[in-house]
């Protein structure tokens, strides 16, 4: 068996564990809408109750299950506090761009709140102090610098010298009257709110193609199910399903851990952040009968990573735990789970048209990993485009943008590096071994009769074979031991055992092949 068997706690995301699964039906005919939203997620769920709301029909379409992907499985944090980011912003972007990007975050914790309260939303929304501190003195002018700047953006920054977490930090950027959740339940309520005369959810339903139909046409949607017309057409699927606008090398996925721990001690109160590898993020999760936990849980995440680099993914929960062990008192780890967001090159999210030549169809991607407070101001966002209204924040967060100052040089940073592994990948195929001996729970790329295979054995010891060229661009794929999944390490694609894509940018399955 796979090292997988040893890592610390249950397998699953805390917010699915503690949430009944939903059960919208698939789409089964064609339909007309106003607006169709693609992906259910954050912005997704946002987007679409903003639209009903506005008086639009609407129908919401999720390949999988609504609230299950990237958004169940954060820490969510609720928070405009995004690391070390708005002496970076002002650098990069200026004055205005900065600020909007604050103002669209600060706004995005207040819109939560007030729909926590106007539905009386039971989702253990709680407002804390975030805390960014500083990994050593080297970095404590850093955080300095972020405290001035975030508050002279109107933030409620201060510099803090003596945190309340870690003791060894010599200060930290502290924001007050962020927030936490939790966000299954928090989405599935306003899911529940989607008027349903004139607004559906659909689960199960994969959306195979998106055509803009020209300037003046409404769009389509092509699904397994039916086809959906709309005047418009809300990408928030992670990364967009069409991509003419290239993001994906205006972007790169990054990979982080996350575990759900409980305590033999009381946690400091905040939520806490360590911008520095190894990164680090802790967060108390609110008392809940649905824990049977002794003590209180702590939800400790970081070992960030680009997706498919960086060696065994199981290693990185490993690590983890024994970061959480050296700064808390860990009684026991209850569960652990992973996810996967992407980072513009320059900071801010794509939030708008999704290409220079699409009429009405409009994207939200690149949340770098701080969904909760970027997503709702996307769906906001998208929500306004959909009614044909420009949004405020738009020019900060225009997909269309282009500066090479704020980032030509990471452009070139992360396209070099695709470069670099697919070379190198495939230079080495043609030593790759051929059929070695796959264990259980374990997978290798081999060579057969000059194509490269993704061999893999699941747990029972049933063996899959699929191509291991990724479909998206045809860098080959890397063994996930901890998720055992293929992971693409160019654009970060992935796949499941037989092959099909658990994210994008790929749409495509990888082919299996007979054993």
């Amino acid at each position: 068996m796979a090292d997988r068997d040893t890592l610390p706690g249950e397998d699953e995301s805390l917010w699915l564990a503690t949430t009944d699964r939903t059960d919208f039906p698939a789409l089964d005919r064609d339909r007309h809408v106003d607006t169709a939203v693609v992906g259910g997620g954050i912005a997704g769920v946002t987007a679409a109750l903003h639209a009903a709301e506005a008086g639009q029909s609407v129908v919401l379409l999720e390949r999988d299950r609504i609230v299950e992907g990237v958004t169940g499985k954060t820490t969510a944090k609720v928070t405009a506090q995004h690391g070390l980011i708005y002496d970076d912003l002002l650098d990069k972007h200026g004055r205005d761009a900065a600020r909007q990007y604050a103002r669209a975050n600060a706004a995005a914790i207040e819109e939560v709140a007030e729909r926590v309260e106007r539905h009386d939303i039971d989702c253990g929304f709680e407002r804390l102090p975030a805390y960014t501190y500083a990994a050593d003195r080297e970095q404590r002018g850093a955080v300095g610098r972020e405290a001035t700047v975030a508050e002279g953006l109107d933030l409620p920054a201060e510099f803090v010298a003596d945190p309340p977490f870690p003791d060894e930090s010599p200060g930290a950027v502290k924001f007050a009257d962020q927030a936490q959740f939790h966000p299954r339940q928090y989405l599935l309520d306003l899911a529940d709110e989607i008027p349903r005369e004139d607004a559906h959810v659909f689960e199960g339903t994969k959306v195979t193609d998106v055509d803009d139909g020209g300037k003046g046409d409404p769009c389509r949607v092509e699904t397994e199910g039916g086809t959906v017309t709309a005047e418009s057409v809300l990408l928030t699927t992670h990364f967009p399903i069409v991509d003419p606008a290239f993001y994906f090398a205006r972007q790169y996925p990054k990979r982080s851990y996350v575990l759900a721990v409980e305590l033999a001690e009381e946690p400091p109160r905040g939520m806490f952040y360590r911008d520095q590898s190894p990164y680090f993020s802790a967060r108390p999760v609110p008392s809940s009968a649905e824990w049977n936990a002794d003590g209180p849980v702590m939800l400790v995440g970081g070992q960030n990573h680009k997706t498919g680099q960086g060696g065994s993914t199981a290693e990185r929960y490993r690590k983890l735990e024994r970061q959480a062990r050296d700064h808390f008192d860990v009684a026991e780890v209850r569960y652990r789970w992973s996810t996967q967001d992407y980072v513009s090159i320059d900071r801010i999210p794509f939030v708008g048209e999704l290409g220079p030549t699409t009429h009405g169809v409009y994207v939200a991607t690149g949340f770098a990993g701080w969904g909760m407070t970027n997503g709702t101001a996307a769906g906001k966002m998208l929500a306004a485009y959909a009614r044909g209204e420009t949004p405020r924040w738009a020019d900060a967060f225009d997909p269309q943008r282009f500066d090479p100052e704020a980032g030509g040089k990471e452009f070139l940073k992360e396209n070099l590096d695709v470069g670099t592994e697919f070379t190198r990948d495939w230079a080495k195929a043609p030593f790759r071994g051929e059929d070695p001996a796959v264990a259980p729970g374990e997978g290798e790329v081999v060579r057969r009769g000059g194509k490269q295979l993704a061999v893999a054995r699941d747990e029972d010891g049933e063996l899959h074979v699929s191509s291991a060229v990724c479909t998206h661009m045809d860098c080959i794929v890397h063994w996930n031991d901890a998720e055992q999944s293929w992971d693409c390490p160019c654009h970060g694609s992935r796949f499941g055992l037989d092959g099909e894509v658990l994210d994008g940018p790929a749409v495509e399955d990888l082919p299996t092949r007979g054993e």
